[in-house]
């Protein structure tokens, strides 16, 4: 990857994630009503009022869904970078 191409796609792989995050962020949130309590938001792990079960499923179905989320936008973007350069991105 050239200097130039390095520069152009740091801003964009910022942009990127940020935008997955917060895809990842809504995509965990209605997954989570429909499984849960629909009235309820996520349990805080540090809430003892809400169940070790609930706190734990909740934490990993959200870390599977973070992950799933930024691998395919950063992949996305990886790949609209090399049809738009014909460069690698990495």
């Amino acid at each position: 990857m050239s200097r130039t191409s390095k520069a152009l796609y740091t801003p964009l792989s910022v942009a990127i994630s940020v935008a997955g995050g917060l895809l990842a962020g809504e995509v965990f949130s209605q997954i989570w009503q429909r499984l849960g309590d629909a009235d309820r938001p996520p349990p805080d792990p540090k809430d003892l009022n809400r169940s070790t079960r609930a706190a734990l499923l909740a934490a990993g179905l959200q870390g599977l869904v973070f992950g799933l989320v930024r691998a395919a936008v950063d992949r996305a973007g990886a790949r609209g970078y090399h049809a738009v350069t014909h460069e690698s991105p990495v």
